[in-house]
């Protein structure tokens, strides 16, 4: 694999505002040395089975790719891979700094990007749809995909994973003034794989954008989303839902830097579990800076917890340097089937096996219509289907404190 050292052309967001001091925050840098490998103690780490990362988080070596990669779109979108020199103006496109060492390796040790170009003025008609599908896990490897949407432009990006890999990810989305832009990811891996990722978003003047994370698959997938603002009049909506079952790790890290005043923002995630070591993880993070006057924000997870043996941590963060806001929030819970909702259908004559499919149901009906996507939606359903077949209805649900 080819190494590079080439900065990204486009400077960070964050270069021209003060850096932000907390543990939440690892110091931005290409470096790797910069980067130590993480032990587990670090606060962004304490979380995440370091153990079972096949080495992603320390220094693994990336091999030749085997993961296939396709995609299928309009004709106004311009798709491509690029490598070398032609790759260098697509590092870098949200401003984003890598603040771990998987994603400044990534930087310095790759050179290929998958470039997605939506033109200034475009309209997408139908969503762009990248398949990424893995053919073995015994493979450590890693990519960058870049994704622009042009000032005026409107498109809905798809990033789909299925099958067996190891793979460590950099995500970045540009979304220029006036802009809508939807992303997508979908982790719907084998059982065997591990996916570590970052998305970083830079949103624009009165622009907009919808990034939705849904993770069923893999043995871990740790996934972060980072979203910072060019302009005034900026908003982001991040919904995600997830589903652990037995054994896997789901862990979805949010953070949203209020860098511009007049911006907003949504943060809405929800998840089940169930199995015996089930494991999911929610850190959410919303930086309000002095600059950000006017701000509206709110954060929110939702955990249900399905069966006994699975664990939900949920941890919401918010850091406020102004109070000149229109209004910021959040809220986590974590708890089992709602009784009375039970009760209700059984009342009218909905067996039990039933009412606790139809309770999973509503809870992620909202999230799936946020995406906007009707093949997605389906597909959605029909994973969500799949999951509750393996054990509601059978097990007991386990009795958990909301919080």
């Amino acid at each position: 694999m080819t190494t590079t050292t080439e900065k990204p052309a486009v400077a960070s967001a964050l270069e021209t505002s003060d850096r932000v001091a907390s543990h939440l925050h690892p110091e931005p840098s290409y470096e790797i040395s910069d980067h130590p490998v993480p032990t587990g103690l670090e606060e962004v780490w304490r979380f995440t089975p370091l153990k079972r990362l096949r080495g992603l988080h320390a220094d693994a070596v990336f091999q030749p790719s085997t993961t296939e990669c396709s995609w299928t779109g309009p004709e106004q979108a311009r798709i491509a891979p690029v490598s070398g020199a032609d790759a260098a103006p697509w590092r870098g496109v949200s401003g984003y700094i890598p603040t771990d060492r998987l994603s400044a390796r990534i930087f310095a040790e790759t050179d290929a990007s998958l470039s997605i170009d939506i033109p200034a003025e475009a309209e997408l008609d139908e969503p762009v749809v990248v398949t990424l599908k893995g053919t073995s896990a015994e493979t450590t490897e890693a990519g960058h995909v870049a994704i622009r949407f042009g000032a005026h432009s409107s498109g809905t990006v798809v990033l789909l994973h299925e099958g067996s890999a190891t793979l460590g990810h950099v995500v970045e989305v540009e979304v220029a003034d006036g802009a809508r832009a939807v992303v997508v990811t979908v982790q719907d891996w084998a059982d065997d794989a591990v996916h570590v990722a970052h998305h970083s978003a830079r949103v624009g003047r009165d622009a907009s954008l919808k990034h939705a994370a849904v993770s069923f698959g893999g043995d871990v997938v740790r996934l972060a989303v980072d979203v910072n603002y060019q302009g005034q009049g900026g908003s982001a909506e991040l919904f995600g839902l997830y589903f652990a079952d037995a054994g896997q790790h789901l862990e979805h890290r949010l953070f949203v830097d209020h860098n511009q005043p007049r911006t907003n923002s949504n943060v809405d995630y929800k998840g089940a579990l169930q199995g015996d070591g089930a494991h999911s993880v929610w850190i959410g993070d919303v930086l309000i800076r002095k600059i950000a006057e006017g701000i509206n924000t709110y954060e929110s997870n939702k955990n249900l917890v399905l069966t006994d043996g699975a664990r939900a941590d949920s941890v919401p963060n918010l850091e406020i340097e102004t109070g000149e806001i229109e209004g910021a929030g959040h809220a986590s819970t974590t708890g089992r089937f709602d009784d009375e909702q039970l009760f209700y259908l059984q009342s009218r004559g909905v067996s039990e096996i039933e009412a606790r499919r139809l309770v999973v149901y509503g809870f992620f009906a909202d999230i799936v219509k946020k995406i906007g996507v009707s093949q997605i939606e389906s597909r959605l359903m029909e994973a969500i289907e799949a999951e509750l077949a393996l054990h509601v209805g059978a097990a007991s649900a386990t009795e958990v404190d909301e919080i």
